[in-house]
């Protein structure tokens, strides 16, 4: 399970130098943050119940935070 997360880091790295170069340095910080986050807890040999409940954690706030910019922040519309 430990190697998935490093999966995961290697993809949001990509991720992070793709935003990077398209000039949205918001989501190119954010990318690089959820990277480091990553990569930090696929080195810290856990236990495969643990890392299910950290991703498990994980897509919760992630669910959340989702949840409240639809919700609250995102002014939609249909044209430029």
């Amino acid at each position: 399970m430990d190697r998935m997360f490093r999966v995961l880091a290697f993809w949001t790295g990509i991720f992070t130098a793709l935003f990077y170069a398209a000039g949205n340095l918001g989501l190119s910080v954010a990318f690089l943050a959820q990277t480091i986050f990553f990569l930090g807890i696929g080195y810290l040999n856990l236990s495969e119940r643990l890392y299910m409940y950290i991703f498990g954690a994980y897509l919760t706030v992630f669910m959340v935070g989702f949840t409240y910019y639809v919700t609250f922040l995102l002014e939609p519309s249909f044209s430029h």
